[in-house]
């Protein structure tokens, strides 16, 4: 029997993405686009997802006024769309790549929830979520929705859904992790903010992601960009690198690792054998413009080259 995952982005975005070779503030920048992509942290887990052959329930909320372009990816993809529509549009993040590989990112505002979207939305998840195996909640929150609410609805879906893998940043991040979810993903920098005080070391991030395991987090997984990524349990710990590659767009490296460790997890693999997928796929990612496994030989040669050790 296929297992049942469902990811939400109650915050999605079309990414405008282009390629300047150096931005100048206060000046005409010329810009080379790559690509207008309906897209959102969730939506990207659940794109790769379906590229490993995964069956996917994809929700969270879409602006009426522009929500075309989704719906046609969701067609697509043959995913389960139980997205919600609310008043307004789905908002535009313009995303910048610079030569040396930097992404500037221009986030615009969008559509708000009301009080009774949200209440509708509530009600309608703890109904469909009933039987499934794995939750992805992934992104930033929309205006209008409460931070305490929306650590309300993750316990609540955590007591119907125990294994919730939850990457976030900011506000959204905090109101999150009270709600104990069973896995984070924060990059080292969302880890500091966390702990509150700088992590130059590789000794002393684990030591941070520890902390957050007493507190009652399963399992933290720290992203380190070019370095690899560091997986922390009360057991044991593990440290993935990847192998140096041409960047074309780090977009979505961090959606690619969580469908990756997603996969891994459903497979049975080890968290050691787990980490060097979710790698391999986040490796592949920053080789191409886009998320998804577009190329299963080259993400084959990837795994191999994955260096791991006790972390």
């Amino acid at each position: 029997m296929a297992n049942k995952i469902a990811t939400f982005t109650l915050n999605p975005a079309y990414d405008l993405l282009g390629f300047c070779p150096k931005i100048e503030l206060g000046d005409v920048n010329l810009v080379k686009t790559t690509g207008l992509l309906p897209a959102g942290k969730g939506i990207n887990v659940a794109k790769v997802l379906c590229d490993l052959n995964h069956k996917v329930t994809a929700s969270g909320f879409l602006g009426k006024t522009n929500n075309d372009g989704f719906t046609a990816l969701f067609s697509a993809l043959n995913l389960d769309n139980k997205f919600q529509l609310v008043e307004g549009r789905t908002r535009i993040n313009v995303k910048l790549t610079e030569q040396n590989s930097d992404v500037t990112d221009l986030n615009f505002s969008g559509f708000t929830v009301s009080k009774n979207d949200w209440q509708q939305f509530v009600e309608q998840s703890l109904i469909w979520l009933a039987d499934f195996d794995m939750v992805i909640i992934s992104g930033s929150l929309p205006e209008g929705i409460a931070l305490d609410d929306f650590t309300h609805w993750i316990e609540n879906v955590k007591r119907i859904c125990p294994k919730i893998i939850f990457d976030s940043s900011r506000s959204a991040l905090i109101a999150g992790l009270k709600a104990k979810p069973w896995l984070i993903k924060p990059n080292d920098k969302e880890l500091e903010m966390l702990v509150g005080h700088p992590l130059p070391t590789q000794t002393d991030i684990k030591g941070a992601a520890m902390s957050i395991v007493e507190q009652g987090i399963d399992n933290v997984i720290v992203s380190l960009g070019s370095k690899g990524a560091l997986w922390v349990t009360k057991h044991e710990s593990w440290l993935a690198k990847p192998p140096r590659c041409e960047v074309v767009s780090t977009v979505g490296a961090g959606d690619s690792m969580v469908a990756g460790l997603v996969h891994g997890l459903l497979s049975n693999y080890s968290i050691k054998d787990t980490l060097v997928f979710a790698s391999a796929i986040a490796a592949l990612s920053v080789s191409q413009p886009g998320v998804g496994v577009s190329d299963q030989a080259k993400l084959n040669r990837i795994l191999e080259k994955i260096d791991v050790m006790a972390g």
